[in-house]
C-alpha cells in the first residue's frame, strides 16, 4: 500500500488543497491529511475545528480510489511520516517562490529520512494563486470567497467572525 502525508495548516482548507488531495488519490492508496500544530502561529480555526471541517469537506471527494484520514502532528514532519509508515510527503507548489522553499524542505527531509520521498504537485490553474493566508486576508477585509473555499468553510468563517 502506498501511503502519503499531505501536511499543512489548512487554516482554512481551500479548494486548492482539495484539488491536490483529489489528484493525489490517483497516485496513492491512502493520504493522511496532517494538520501541523504550530504554537508560534495564531490560527483562525482551532485544531479541532480544522479537523472537523476537513472531515466534512473530504466527504465530497471520490474515495473509491484512495483512503483519506485526517490527523494532526507537531515536531518534525519526517518523524511523523515514519511513525505513520508513509512512503511520501505530498506538497503543493503554486509559484517559483513556493518551489524554492519547498525544495529546501524536501532536501532537508531527505537528509533526515532518505526513505521518504517528496512529491510536488501543482494545483489546477484556477487555484494557482490561492493560499490560506490570502483567503483569510480577503475574508477579513470583506471580500468574496466564492470558488476559493468550500461553502462550508466560508459559512464557518462567518460564524467564527460573528461570535467574536
Amino acid at each position: 500500500m502506498r501511503r502519503a502525508i499531505y501536511p499543512g495548516s489548512f487554516d482554512p482548507v481551500t479548494n486548492g488543497h482539495l484539488d491536490i488531495i483529489e489528484r493525489g488519490c490517483k497516485l496513492f492508496d491512502e493520504i493522511i491529511i496532517a494538520i501541523l500544530i504550530n504554537p508560534e502561529k495564531r490560527p483562525f480555526f482551532t485544531i479541532e475545528e480544522r479537523r472537523e471541517i476537513l472531515k466534512e469537506v473530504l466527504q465530497e471527494i471520490n474515495r473509491s480510489t484512495c483512503g483519506l484520514r485526517v490527523d494532526d502532528f507537531e515536531g518534525l514532519l519526517v518523524h511523523y511520516a515514519v511513525a505513520q509508515e508513509a512512503d511520501a510527503i505530498v506538497r503543493g507548489i503554486r509559484a517559483i517562490s513556493d518551489y524554492e522553499y519547498e525544495l529546501q524542505m524536501a532536501l532537508m527531509n531527505r537528509r533526515l529520512e532518505p526513505t521518504i520521498e517528496t512529491v510536488f504537485m501543482m494545483p489546477a490553474e484556477k487555484y494557482s494563486y490561492v493560499s490560506s493566508r490570502l483567503v483569510k486576508e480577503v475574508f477579513q477585509l470583506g471580500g468574496e470567497l466564492n470558488g476559493l473555499v468550500p461553502s462550508l468553510v466560508e459559512e464557518r468563517m462567518k460564524q467564527k467572525m460573528a461570535s467574536g
